[in-house]
């Protein structure tokens, strides 16, 4: 079963990355090209909102309703709660240590992309790292059929926006979502910009958290794992974390773990005396 996963995803990364090309003989239009704006906005705000500081690291708490919602716009993208949750865990708990299988260490294709199509964990360490999403049988069963949601949401693209629709929004949407974050996997573990020193090398990108909405300020998620602002300094730059806080205001999600004010203070502490310095 685990290989047969594999297999699929191995061919759906393939076709993903083949379809688009015959964008180049079909032409686009801007409407395909707003389409592709609007999927990449909400892959990413799913993706950095929902399965990483929702579910993998529980920095919010929120209804058990907007909870499903969250965990059904990732199987619209082919993503699964339970199986990026358990694979990011385990990856700060191992973080660039030989147990970690998205770390540059491996080298970059492993980083990227290896993980995602061979995930080494079994189904039952999957869900024994995961016991707090595992206890939802709606949330077991989108990480089972983790294909239907998305082949689902494909067959919509293709039939009511055509294939130019279907390729640019749909697939180049997604394909932009997963790069950005197989950048942070490699770029944010081999880069120097740090604000704290961690055990792993976790590091900080400006223009990684410009473009995927704040994820790039990975050594500061390091530090801090289970808070929902990963942006600390005025000019960090995080638009999960402005989403969330702003959820957080109409009452849809509640109890949002922030960094430690001491935190806060003591790195505009450090940068007011590095600009005078």
């Amino acid at each position: 079963m685990k290989n047969a996963s594999s297999v699929v995803k191995a061919a759906g990364l393939l076709l993903f990355h083949l379809i688009p090309l015959a964008l180049i003989w079909t032409g686009t239009t801007g409407r395909n090209w707003a389409a592709f704006g609007a999927t990449y906005v909400l892959a990413m705000l799913t993706v950095a909102g929902g399965l990483h500081r929702y579910f993998s690291h529980r920095s919010f708490r929120t209804s058990r309703a907007f909870q499903f919602l969250m965990a059904l716009m990732a199987g619209c993208i082919f993503g699964d709660a339970v199986e990026f949750s358990a694979e990011h865990r385990w990856h700060h708990r191992h973080s660039d240590s030989e147990r970690d299988f998205h770390s540059p260490k491996l080298g970059i294709w492993q980083s990227w992309i290896g993980h995602i199509i061979d995930n080494p964990l079994t189904e039952e360490e999957m869900l024994r790292m995961t016991p707090d999403l595992a206890c939802y049988p709606e949330l077991v069963w989108l990480h089972r059929y983790w294909i239907v949601p998305g082949v689902v949401t494909a067959a919509l693209f293709l039939t009511l926006g055509g294939y130019r629709m279907f390729a640019c929004a749909y697939c180049l949407g997604i394909l932009a979502t997963l790069h950005g974050v197989s950048a942070v996997n490699y770029f944010c573990h081999t880069g120097r910009s740090c604000n704290f020193e961690t055990r792993d090398r976790s590091s900080n990108s400006f223009i990684l958290a410009v473009l995927i909405m704040g994820e790039g300020w990975h050594n500061n998620h390091h530090q801090y794992p289970s808070a929902a602002r990963a942006g600390i300094k005025w000019y960090e730059i995080d638009m999960i974390y402005w989403l969330i806080k702003a959820l957080s205001w109409i009452g849809v999600v509640w109890s949002v773990r922030d960094v430690p004010e001491s935190a806060k203070a003591a790195l505009g502490k450090r940068s007011a005396e590095a600009s005078l310095a």
